[in-house]
């Protein structure tokens, strides 16, 4: 019987389905997305800190360690650098702070250059006045004509420059009573001193002057202001007509009784007289607007003189003194 139900049992037969593996979700391309941006960063960060200077490393270092304290106070950061990858400077890409002090050391350094340049051109400046001095001392000594009025000829240096005066006499005028007809010696003087300038470098301010007392009984409205450039005028043309040339000339003023030489006593003399004086290039460019000292490429052009009368004024008036 029981070998009976052991052929009676049915016979159980399993078929397994075989089918494709499931698919995979994304999340592995974006970790290999992440892995090679990570490597490109890393080679390209050592190629960096292979063709940058230990110099600009430090600045980048210090930059990012303090950066409030390199904006405010520079440093030599990347924008300071010539490396391969200038990070400032002139580059569209310049930081503020990277290179501050760059600019500051440029700008410092142009101000000591023209600071240099200047003071040379003052000593320059000095060398030739003081040579000029010593040549028209001997000019003076050794000329005759110079030598006889060497009293009335007085010869200063100034911080603009060396200033000639020639200066009237009581009993020797320079000048016609009232008048800018220049006298026989006046001329002569004028004209020695004019052939002695006329290879000077500066150029030259001429200035005419009177006493104090006043102009009286000439025509409508002239004075000693117009008297006192005509004068300087009639002397302008002694100096051009001794060879000097007219451009040389600066300026030509007329300061009638304005700058006494004694101002203690304004109707002596000596108040009476006419001025020369040979500008250093500061003081031409201070008095004229002149080029900066040293530029000898650029013309300047003649200043525009005052009251440049071609006539002399009108004769000789009634006044309390000699002019």
């Amino acid at each position: 019987m029981a070998g009976d139900a052991k052929k009676l049992q049915p016979i159980i037969v399993k078929k397994i389905k075989k089918s494709g593996h499931a698919a995979h979700g994304g999340a592995w391309k974006i970790a290999y997305a992440d892995f090679v941006t990570a490597m490109m960063a890393f080679f390209l960060l050592m190629w960096l800190l292979g063709s940058t200077t230990e110099g600009d490393r430090k600045g980048l270092s210090d930059y990012f360690n303090a950066p409030l304290k390199v904006a405010l106070q520079g440093g030599t950061g990347s924008g300071a650098s010539n490396s391969i990858l200038p990070g400032g400077g002139k580059d569209l890409t310049q930081k503020v702070g990277q290179t501050a002090r760059g600019q500051a050391d440029d700008t410092a350094r142009k101000r000591q250059s023209a600071q240099q340049a200047k003071a040379e051109a003052a000593r320059q400046d000095a060398r030739r006045i003081a040579d000029l001095r010593t040549k028209i001392e001997a000019l003076i000594t050794n000329t005759p004509k110079l030598n006889e009025y060497r009293s009335q000829i007085r010869l200063e240096t100034t911080p603009d420059g060396l200033q000639i005066q020639i200066v009237d006499d009581q009993n020797r005028p320079m000048f016609d009573s009232g008048s800018a007809l220049v006298k026989p010696y006046m001329r002569d003087i004028l004209r020695e001193i004019g052939a002695a300038l006329n290879d000077v470098e500066n150029r030259i301010s001429l200035a005419g002057h009177t006493d104090a007392t006043p102009y009286g009984n000439g025509e409508r409205g002239y004075s000693n202001w117009e008297l006192s450039a005509d004068r300087a005028n009639a002397s302008r043309r002694e100096l051009v007509a001794a060879g000097m040339p007219d451009a040389k000339l600066g300026r030509v003023v007329g300061l009638a009784a304005s700058s006494p030489l004694e101002p203690k006593t304004p109707n002596a003399p000596v108040n009476r007289r006419i001025t020369l004086t040979v500008l250093t290039r500061e003081a031409e460019e201070r008095l004229m607007g002149a080029p900066p000292a040293g530029d000898a490429t650029i013309a300047v052009p003649a200043i525009p003189q005052i009251a440049p009368l071609s006539e002399p004024g009108p004769g000789p008036t009634t006044r309390g003194t000699p002019p």
